[in-house]
């Protein structure tokens, strides 16, 4: 089948949105870790009981699936042209369930693939990794989003190969220069990841 994106054309959407909304798709990141550990920070006194645990943790889950909905929101936004909105996580808490029960599905799914000689966790990470996307985007369930993934890189194996050692490399890239890498190199893997997902779902 004919891929459906090709690698240097979504290395360049992606940058070109990436460079035009650095500053703010950067600074929510670095919002995010300051939010995220001063929560862990207070929250540490709690954890001396497993009630304490257990609220904590599902606190941090919460608060993970959240940023993780709306900075994916902002992603489009960026690719759309327009500014990103901190609008966009209020906007995301419905889908918070299905996100996070979507996540623990294609986790087993994945997991019980590598368990089964590494290849068959691998093909099936690259098939349903769009689950994600298709929450955001297009409002779709749990069970919903993993089908729609499922449909959408059908065919599309090498290509979505590429991209996922592609995505790793520019990640590898940005811990490399001392971390501070990592805040454009996070934008713009997130970018190439949404860009992707809209070619894909082009007439699908």
């Amino acid at each position: 089948m004919e891929p459906k994106f090709i690698l240097s054309d979504v290395f360049k959407a992606a940058w070109k949105g990436t460079r035009s909304q650095l500053w703010i798709l950067a600074g929510l990141l670095i919002g995010y870790g300051i939010l995220f550990f001063t929560l862990v920070a207070f929250a540490m006194p709690m954890q001396s009981s497993m009630a304490g645990m257990i609220v904590v943790n599902v606190i941090s889950v919460l608060f993970s699936c959240l940023f993780s909905l709306g900075y994916m929101k902002n992603i489009f936004q960026a690719l759309d042209g327009e500014e990103p909105q901190f609008s966009a996580y209020g906007q995301q808490t419905r889908n918070i369930l299905p996100y996070f029960l979507a996540s623990l599905l294609v986790g087993a799914i994945v997991l019980i693939g590598c368990t089964l000689f590494i290849l068959p966790g691998i093909y099936l990470a690259l098939r349903l990794q769009f689950f994600w996307a298709a929450i955001v985007e297009e409002r779709a369930g749990a069970i919903e989003s993993i089908r729609r993934s499922w449909e959408i890189t059908r065919g599309q194996l090498p290509s979505l190969l590429l991209l996922a050692i592609t995505l790793f490399g520019i990640v590898l890239l940005g811990c490399i220069l001392f971390g501070i890498g990592l805040f454009v190199a996070v934008p713009l893997v997130y970018m190439m990841y949404g860009y992707a997902f809209r070619k894909l779902t082009i007439n699908n």
